[in-house]
């Protein structure tokens, strides 16, 4: 009889250890509502167009940075656009104020003469940095100015970006065209032509401050 309760208690325990061990094993699905509320589940939920499920293996949730509900909302109606150039401490001061605001924003370089002209119609001359909060455009950096636009706008006096959140990297402000191709040269006639004038020699602006840039 000693035996036969041994073994029962035995079998018991391997089988609580096996199930202990497929509840390891099951998947946990997170899930974000469209109101910013965040569940998990052991099933798939139906996901919308405003939804976003992960899943994983580990039984621990993933890490997904996401912005909180009253700030996507923010950044939304009030989208925040950074104009940038090389070499400009005022960009570099305009860029902390909005990361330690915890503003989310979006970066633009102007580096190249189509940057030049595309940032003078944009903002009417070659000034750096300029922002646009929404509609609303500032040139030149002015904290005070920025961070009343900023507050109007309802971005928090205080960042309220999830830990581990990246900014995205910055981008030209005109996109980058492919090469486009060569016509091949035309055939040589047996008349010699006649000397082509040199070409007049032209100024290259430094490769770190585009010619006409102010800061």
């Amino acid at each position: 009889m000693g035996g036969m309760a041994s073994g029962s208690k035995h079998a018991l325990a391997v089988s609580l250890l096996l199930g202990a061990g497929l509840c390891a094993a099951q998947a946990v699905y997170r899930s974000v509502g469209p109101d910013g509320r965040v569940t998990f589940s052991d099933r798939p939920v139906n996901t919308g167009p405003n939804t976003a499920t992960t899943a994983s293996r580990s039984g621990i949730p993933p890490a997904v940075p996401a912005l909180p509900y009253e700030l996507r909302q923010v950044a939304g109606r009030f989208p925040v656009t950074l104009y940038t150039g090389g070499d400009c401490a005022p960009c570099d001061s305009a860029r902390q104020l909005l990361a330690a605001r915890g503003v989310p924003f979006s970066e633009r370089t102007v580096q190249s003469n189509e940057d030049i002209e595309a940032l003078r119609r944009l903002a009417g001359d070659n000034s750096l940095p300029v922002v646009t909060i929404g509609g609303q455009r500032l040139k030149g950096f002015a904290p005070g100015e920025w961070t009343q636009y900023l507050d109007s706008a309802g971005y928090p006096r205080t960042s309220q970006l999830p830990p581990g959140y990246r900014a995205p990297p910055a981008q030209p402000l005109v996109a980058v065209r492919s090469a486009e191709p060569v016509d091949p040269p035309a055939p040589r006639s047996n008349a010699s032509p006649a000397a082509a004038p040199a070409p007049a020699p032209t100024s290259t602006p430094a490769p770190s401050n585009p010619a006409g840039i102010v800061f």
